[in-house]
């Protein structure tokens, strides 16, 4: 008994103890404390409020003397307190200096932050981190402030006086950021990784990617095709359609440098890897002017820009190919992040494959030759590294490098006189990039960014021709240089200004060549442009603007090109906002479509540039005006949208017709609206969007001279969704049900004419009928688990067109003297049932 009443009064003693202890320490508030002081001493003080109303202290012995209260307070607060007679005091802020110190931290891991930048607001001096995230400021004003920023991260506004007096360096958190240069309106947006900027463009942030109906990986292009008005009119993702444009109207860039390549099997996957790549930014309209080309719009893919001093990867395959990625840290200052990706298609041969296969090679010499011996050997890889150095807190040098690759390589071996022969046809198509940029910030309010970058573009092939004994070789290459100096101003946090100037190189040459008979041409044309460009940012509570102006001249015509840019949007509550983007824009270089001179059937592109004559500049104006409403998880998105692209040509356009082989210009001219609906909740997201375009081209020269364009894709309805089983097994299921393309007949009764020596397809009016609507259900599955805490993993299954419904993509007709009429319809059809599944670690 005893034992516990002197155990109960041990912590009853413990208890007082701590709570005297608490109460003896127990800060108050200075303006409280003066009050008191006032009244114990007959005194007066003289102050501002705003100095003294958020100023806290240990509270004072009450038995002090005046002079003794008055020292008091000056070493305890920021604060001077200076005598003028015997009754009146005045308070004021202290102007002193002070030696600060801190420490940066992940607000998640808790890990420290090394090359932190920690800059002095308004002046040019700060520091950065050292390795355990510690940085230490000698001499600063106490009413400073310190913006701490990293790349990756939010930045943070610290106060000077926060940091002074404390026991020890304090803590400083940092979030991480999931968008990098713009300010994100929606976070989650239809799935995880898709978001929506301030300014209306959609980002994808590769690394927190969720799932999609039949992806079983964030494939760059295939992502970006479930948004309202992004089509492909013939499956492939080489051949995206935004608002009714051609693939060439659309500007990709890898990390700053144009790209004239983007798809691997033919179109059929993104020739980029996804693993590398940070972020995906995709703009229809109202694009900064900034950037140049793509009339139909801009496709930027980023890499990260972040040292992490950590090294880390990843690696995993699917049934097509396998990749790996690295980041290599060298030093606190130097970092490599390499990735590399390759089929293996050339020697497995997985049933993703041969339904791949299938689709590319349909209804051409490949797949037709059923008569001689023959083998076929296709892959692609593609490769990135990347060089990132922090010369200190704001000078930084970035260096990355792309190279991708497809290689076709058809050998067929035929007996004549008792001879066997082997004839090789080879297809490779290549784009290489390079890029170097620096970026400096001289103070808080100003930076600069110098980039210079290369690509180049090939294709390269030898084809031999049993039917005709005809060997025939085919060249074309896209040099193009450029040099760039921007500068930002930002004269406050709601008013920035951009401003820069550009020079740019463009060489594309073609070559063909025939044996028999001997025949050889040659086309090489080189255009110099330079642009400088303009664009004021104000954003402050409810309103974005963004006004932006672009001049360019071309040197060779003597020309210049004024494009202006807007894209406002104004909240009118929490729920509902406006918005309304307009653009001019310009292209030099596009694409013609080669069918009588294609490869193994192959349908083949080649690139080209304007002459600004039989090849005119190609310009675009757009306009776009729309409304969202967004309460809790609800988002609803309506956009109306007119575009108008003049400049263009026939032979750009892939007509299966007699237009194709009239080099006539003209114009299209799209008009529509796009609707989104999304709900979300933290288990589902499910979605439907409908878009209506009414497209039509103009061609002064045929008859009749307006017609439907040949990417008229009138209704589109694209519907999904994702369930999230706790949070390591998600599944998604979607379809999409849209207008069949247009195509061609021959004219009934007179199916085809004499041309000279040759008979051809007598066509009727050109784009007059339409193909049966295009429908699929897709579906895919991801489940996540750890093999410990740093080493991670995903298993994803994805099924194409479960219903194994038969599309038809394309309709054309050929010849045929054994066939009804003496014409032949061919038709293209998209994908059969088609699984795939890939597996990957990262650590």
């Amino acid at each position: 008994m005893n034992s516990k009443i002197l155990l109960f009064c041990c912590v009853f003693l413990l208890f007082v103890n701590s709570q005297f202890a608490q109460n003896s320490t127990k800060k108050i508030a200075l303006s409280t404390l003066l009050i008191d002081l006032e009244k114990q001493y007959n005194i007066k003080f003289s102050y501002s409020d705003t100095d003294v109303k958020e100023v806290f202290l240990e509270k004072p012995n009450l038995d002090f003397s005046l002079t003794k209260m008055l020292q008091f307070l000056n070493e305890n607060t920021f604060l001077q307190f200076k005598t003028l007679d015997n009754r009146y005091i005045t308070i004021s802020f202290l102007n002193k200096k002070i030696n600060i110190c801190g420490v940066i931290l992940d607000a998640k891991t808790k890990t420290v932050l090394p090359l932190c930048s920690i800059k002095i607001v308004n002046f040019k001096s700060g520091t950065t981190t050292n390795s355990n995230g510690e940085f230490n400021l000698n001499n600063v004003s106490l009413d400073a402030s310190l913006l701490v920023s990293f790349i990756g991260y939010s930045s943070q506004i610290i106060k000077a006086k926060d940091l002074y007096l404390q026991p020890k360096c304090k803590e400083i958190f940092l979030l991480e950021s999931s968008e990098q240069l713009s300010e994100i309106s929606i976070a989650k947006f239809l799935t995880s990784g898709l978001q929506k900027s301030e300014d209306g463009s959609t980002v994808l942030n590769t690394e927190k990617f969720g799932i999609l109906p039949g992806l079983i990986e964030p494939d760059i292009l295939k992502t970006i095709k479930i948004l309202p008005g992004i089509e492909s009119a013939s499956e492939s993702i080489s051949n995206i359609n935004v608002r009714g444009g051609t693939n060439d109207q659309n500007l990709m860039l890898w990390d700053g440098i144009k790209m004239y390549h983007t798809g691997h099997f033919f179109g059929l996957i993104s020739a980029y890897n996804p693993y590398l790549t940070n972020k995906v930014t995709v703009t229809k309209n109202g694009t900064s002017s900034l950037f140049s080309d793509g009339v139909s719009s801009t496709i930027n893919m980023q890499t990260s820009n972040r040292i992490t001093n950590k090294f880390s990867g990843g690696g995993g395959f699917n049934l097509l190919s396998a990749d790996v990625f690295v980041n290599v840290p060298i030093s606190n200052k130097l970092e490599f992040h390499v990735s590399g990706r390759r089929a293996f298609t050339d020697f497995l041969i997985t049933p993703t494959f041969t339904n791949y296969f299938t689709r590319s090679f349909q209804d051409n010499s490949v797949s037709s030759n059923t008569v001689n011996d023959s083998s076929t050997d296709f892959y692609f890889y593609d490769y990135s590294f990347k060089v990132l150095y922090d010369i200190n807190y704001n000078h930084s040098i970035r260096a990355s490098f792309i190279g991708i690759t497809n290689h076709l390589d058809y050998k067929e071996a035929y007996t004549s006189n008792n001879t066997t022969i082997e004839e090789n046809s080879v297809f490779k198509q290549a784009n290489l990039g390079a890029i170097v940029s620096w970026k400096a910030d001289w103070n808080s309010k100003f930076s600069t960014n110098v980039s210079a970058f290369l690509s180049d573009y090939n294709i390269d092939a030898s084809d031999y021709n049993k039917d005709t004994d005809q060997f025939q070789t085919q060249f074309n290459n896209v040099l193009e240089t450029e040099f760039k100096v921007s500068s930002k101003y930002e004269f406050s946090d709601t008013f920035h200004f951009l401003n820069g100037i550009v020079f740019n190189e463009i060489g594309i040459r073609n070559t063909t060549t025939v044996n028999a008979p001997t025949f050889s041409k040659t086309e090489k044309n080189v255009l110099l442009k330079s642009a400088f460009f303009s664009e004021v940012e104000y954003k402050k509570n409810n309103t974005y603007a963004r006004f932006g102006l672009r001049v360019n001249y071309f040197d060779k015509f003597n020309e210049f090109v004024v494009e202006p840019r807007i894209n406002i949007r104004q909240k009118l509550n929490n729920e509902v906002s406006l918005k309304l983007e307009a653009e001019f824009k310009n292209q030099t270089t596009t694409q013609k479509v080669d069918f009588q001179d294609n490869f193994l059937g192959i349908e083949k592109r080649r690139w080209i540039l304007s002459d600004n004559e039989n090849i005119p500049i190609v310009k675009s104006k757009q306009l776009s005006f729309g409304a969202a409403y967004t309460v809790k998880n609800l988002y609803v998105d309506i956009t109306s949208f007119y575009k108008k692209v003049d400049g263009i040509t026939a032979a750009n356009q892939g007509f299966y017709n007699n237009i194709q082989q009239f080099n006539s210009v003209g114009n299209y001219e799209v008009k529509g609206v796009e609707f989104l609906i999304n709900k979300k909740s933290k288990t589902i997201s499910t979605w439907l969007s409908y878009s209506y375009a009414i497209n039509n081209y103009t061609f002064d020269i045929f008859n009749p001279e307006t017609f439907p364009n040949s990417l008229d894709i009138s209704h589109s309805v694209s519907t999904a969704f994702n369930y999230s089983f706790y949070n390591n097994f998600k599944i998604s299921v979607g379809g999409i049900l849209r207008s069949g393309n247009p195509f061609t007949k021959p004219v009934e009764g007179n199916e085809t004419i004499q041309d000279g020596n040759r008979t051809i397809v007598n066509y009727s009016n050109p784009n007059s009928e339409r193909l049966e609507n295009f429908f699929r259900i897709d579906a895919s599955a991801s489940y996540n688990f750890n093999f410990s805490e740093a080493v991670k993993a995903v298993l994803r299954v994805g099924f194409t067109n479960i219903t194994n419904k038969q599309n038809t993509i394309n309709s054309y007709y050929i010849v045929d003297n054994n066939s009804t009429n003496n014409v032949r319809r061919i038709d293209n059809y998209s994908l059969p049932f088609t699984p795939n599944l890939s597996f990957r670690v990262r650590f």
